[in-house]
């Protein structure tokens, strides 16, 4: 395999022309994580043996008949709180050490499903909360640009891993931005669908009403790939959509001429303002945009902060609820960080729960109204540039308000992508909103947007 790490829409060309072997991939990815994973800390398992098998069996099918998709042969990761049958499943915390799930989760299912090759359990925090803990089984995940800075969380090892080019794609979870924050600053693509589009069964829950599952990849065209085996509805997810799944490469290619890209400037340049590289990819992106033939708009809406302390507020009660038996009885086997948060949700009123699922609708609504007329949205992904790992705050939840969580709120599908760097030479990014199951218009823009920029050739430098 050439030393250039490929893109999943690369791979899969090069695999259906029979010009590069799943076997030659798939021991590339395992010989990165060799070299690179003792300073990354991007998986808790690493599945070679298996990997291998299901690479060579995937070789075998295509060989006789040609690949049955793009993700025929392809390495990826799963975040460690998707269910692997057969395989450890820990959630990152000591009370799940022993954990081996009797089934698959349905997107672990449906990756195998399309022939994947699963590479390994990628890092997460623990129970996909709680920010980078010291107290847990396992490290957590470092960023391959400068392994002394945080991925952002939870998603930290998938981050980590494809921006290395450890896998080429793996499964996020994002309950306030836990996909899209680690896409950020790993400088990679990650996608948080509409909520109900991708099956959370078999996934850890966080806030019920406010997870979801998605890609993680080097490009939004890998996520729109790893999208298309993903989404559906599933009978084992209450909150499923039933709505037909459209192709989501439809509209690559067709570039954003005559789009309407509405800016929210409040968001990055008052409620939070954002670091100068940071709003400089911001800057740089509108005028490519622009550009392109975009139509560029002003959007207003509630500031910032109301938007976070709706989501937070939201998130800490339902995810004490979904750990509350836990936190009776084993409350000291979680880290400290995650232990502080238990405590916090379970102290809320109903009142104030309540409160915040009535403001939630509010906002809901004010953004639909804000965006007729739009095909998307465009802001902030994250403040800055990636800090040190022991820098970050035990409560990053509630110090400043969130760029991602909004859209958790809404449901609406966001994805994150790479809009240059700044200081340090990190990731910058920006991140791109849609109308509910419009994701075919999201992956457009961010395919043009990255399509129209140098960021996708630059990868971080492999250690020495």
């Amino acid at each position: 395999m050439p030393g250039a790490i490929p893109t999943i829409a690369e791979a899969a060309r090069q695999i259906a022309a029979k010009q590069l072997s799943p076997v030659e991939l798939a021991r590339a990815c395992l010989d990165r994580v060799k070299a690179q994973d003792t300073r990354l800390h991007a998986f808790v398992l690493v599945t070679e043996e298996r990997a291998l098998a299901e690479a060579r069996a995937a070789e075998a099918a295509i060989m006789a008949n040609g690949p049955k998709g793009p993700l025929h042969g392809i390495p990826i990761g799963l975040k460690d709180i998707v269910d692997t049958k057969g395989i450890h499943t820990t959630c990152q915390s000591k009370i799940l050490q022993d954990n081996v799930p009797e089934a698959d989760a349905a997107c672990a299912e449906r990756l195998a499903g399309a022939g994947t090759v699963l590479i390994g359990k990628t890092t997460t925090h623990e129970f996909a909360d709680g920010g980078p803990s010291f107290d847990l089984p396992q490290p957590p995940a470092r960023n391959p640009w400068n392994p002394e800075h945080f991925t952002a969380g939870s998603s930290s090892g998938t981050g980590a891993g494809v921006a290395a080019g450890l896998i080429l794609g793996g499964i996020g979870t994002d309950t306030g931005g836990s996909i899209r924050g680690p896409a950020a600053l790993c400088g990679i693509a990650g996608i948080k669908p509409t909520y109900g589009l991708v099956s959370r069964a078999g996934v850890a829950p966080a806030a019920y009403t406010l997870d979801h599952i998605g890609p993680m990849a080097w490009t939004a065209e890998d996520c729109a790939l790893m999208l298309q085996a993903l989404a559906g509805h599933d009978r084992r997810d209450p909150a499923s959509s039933r709505r037909p799944v459209p192709s989501y490469t439809a509209l690559l290619g067709q570039g954003v001429k005559g789009l309407k890209v509405g800016v929210v400037h409040h968001f990055h340049e008052t409620d939070h303002k954002v670091s100068d590289g940071t709003q400089r990819g911001i800057d740089a992106a509108i005028a490519t945009l622009r550009g392109l033939g975009a139509e560029i708009r002003e959007v207003q809406l509630s500031p910032l902060q109301d938007w976070t302390a709706c989501g937070s507020m939201i998130s800490i009660v339902e995810r004490a609820a979904a750990y509350e038996e836990w936190a009776r009885t084993r409350l000291h086997d979680f880290s400290e960080r995650v232990r502080s948060r238990l405590l916090l949700g379970a102290f809320v009123s109903g009142v104030d729960y309540l409160q915040a699922v009535r403001r939630r609708r509010e906002l809901r609504a004010e953004l639909q109204t804000a965006m007729k007329g739009l095909d998307v949205v465009l802001t902030a992904s994250q403040p800055t540039e990636a800090s040190k790992i022991d820098e970050v705050p035990k409560w990053d939840l509630f110090q400043r308000p969130n760029f991602t969580m909004p859209f958790n709120v809404a449901g609406y599908p966001a994805i994150s992508v790479c809009s240059g760097f700044g200081a340090g030479g990190l990731p910058v990014s920006i991140q791109l909103v849609g109308k509910p199951f419009q994701e075919p218009t999201l992956f457009r823009v961010a395919d043009a947007f990255e399509k129209a920029t140098p960021f996708r050739d630059r990868r971080p430098a492999p250690p020495p």
